[in-house]
């Protein structure tokens, strides 16, 4: 069956919710297949698939992009796509005919980070319009300058009722669920036991009701860095670097192809080769 957003929303306190990224139509198609819940097509796929130094860099045109590709591959999964900066921030028209962009591809939600007045105002549009949301609060990446580096956030009693206040704000707005990242465990089992929508944690601990990771940090994919809360569930840019280095030599001392690994003529078109040889 389909994930929906009330299948999300009807997880809170029954069991917990799995979500991890996509940004190409194998890696989408693999995690429908496994029973992920929420496949984010998140704007980390500016680092981890382009190459940029943040997530800043990415532009609505690409992340369309590689929505195409993800939704191609998906059969079963909730797919949210993550709003890029500035695609949102300016004006609440621009974040609506933006977010519009990505459900008339097939999206189900869009992800929209913070919980400034603006923010809010535009998820409460969103919302009565017919456009899911997903909240972020914690660290957010798109603000990863205004808040001095990727830094926990939530770190004193001050700063984790801000996070709470800006938890409700969201569920208030018409958030279907909230993504809490970089916050100590216990403010993320406050805001989770204080709202009525799901949380999803990324760095927040084991109280929220889901969890997510960018799938490239999970297998072991992305190597440039590895977040301290990652757990690597397999080494594929280990591995692939063995098969290459293995291709490579194969290659090199003739080893690959063996005759099953390459196609041949008949016997008859073989003879007529030789004539035109000679």
């Amino acid at each position: 069956m389909s994930v929906t957003i009330n299948t999300i929303k009807d997880s809170k306190n029954k069991r917990k919710i799995v979500a991890l990224t996509a940004y190409d139509y194998s890696t989408a198609k693999v995690l429908d297949d496994a029973g992920v819940d929420i496949i984010l097509v998140g704007d980390s796929l500016a680092q981890v698939a382009l190459g940029y130094q943040s997530t800043l860099s990415i532009t609505m045109e690409e992340m369309l992009h590689h929505a195409k590709a993800v939704l191609r591959g998906v059969k079963s999964s909730l797919v949210v796509a993550d709003m890029p900066f500035l695609s949102y921030q300016v004006s609440t028209k621009e974040a609506m005919r933006n977010a519009g962009k990505f459900l008339q591809l097939g999206a189900h939600a869009v992800k929209l980070e913070g919980a400034s007045r603006s923010i809010i105002r535009t998820i409460e549009k969103m919302n009565t319009s017919g456009i899911p949301v997903l909240g972020h609060i914690g660290f957010t990446p798109q603000s990863v300058n205004a808040l001095g580096g990727n830094r926990v956030q939530g770190k004193t009693s001050e700063a984790a009722k801000k996070l709470l206040s800006q938890a409700k704000d969201l569920q208030s707005a018409g958030c279907f669920a909230l993504v809490i990242e970089l916050v100590p465990s216990e403010v993320a089992a406050l805001i989770t036991e204080s709202l009525d929508i799901p949380t999803i944690g990324i760095g927040a601990g084991a109280d929220c009701d889901g969890q997510i990771l960018v799938t490239d940090d999970l297998v072991g994919k992305f190597t440039d860095f590895k977040p301290s809360f990652v757990r690597r569930y397999a080494e594929v840019g280990k591995d692939t670097g063995n098969a290459v280095r293995n291709f490579i030599y194969d290659v090199q001392n003739r080893k690959y192809p063996q005759i099953n690994e390459s196609f041949y003529l008949s016997e008859a078109e073989a003879e007529r080769l030789t004539e035109i040889r000679k």
